[in-house]
């Protein structure tokens, strides 16, 4: 039986633009099962974190539901402590955790992220908080949010 994707909270991977595309084109070729967001905007937004067993939809760029996620692990830990096993399984071509980092941080300090977060200023370091999640694509859907035949 299918989950109506409408009913679904968003799962949505950085901003609109061509790096969502690329993660969520990664997810769906199976190579992106984790993914890395800043503690500090979860709670800016006023965003619950996921627990391991919830479903999303996982939106492209232009808000469409493009596939079912669901949540097989969340943690909270200091930037310092992301690992090796955790930046392959983000499936964004990263080979060590100091190239994983340097991305992220770029990412962490862009004006669209420092603009969720009301500062201007914001930089990380080996304290600062993530939210380290892994899920796995439970299903592929077509245009319109409706599960894919065959």
């Amino acid at each position: 039986m299918s989950e109506a994707a409408e009913q679904l909270p968003p799962y949505e991977l950085a901003f609109p633009g061509p790096l969502r595309d690329s993660l969520v084109a990664a997810v769906l070729s199976g190579a992106k099962t984790a993914t890395t967001g800043l503690l500090a905007a979860y709670e800016a937004e006023g965003e619950v974190l996921a627990e391991v067993g919830d479903r999303a939809a996982l939106l492209d760029s232009r808000g469409e539901p493009v596939a079912v996620v669901e949540v097989t692990e969340v943690r909270v830990l200091p930037l310092r402590e992301v690992d090796l096993r955790h930046v392959l399984d983000e499936g964004e071509g990263d080979e060590t955790v100091a190239q994983w980092r340097a991305g992220h941080e770029a990412f962490f300090h862009s004006d669209e992220m420092r603009e969720v977060l009301g500062d201007p200023g914001f930089t990380v370091d080996d304290d600062t908080l993530v939210v380290a999640e892994r899920f796995r694509v439970v299903e592929r859907l077509a245009a319109g949010g409706r599960p894919r035949s065959g």
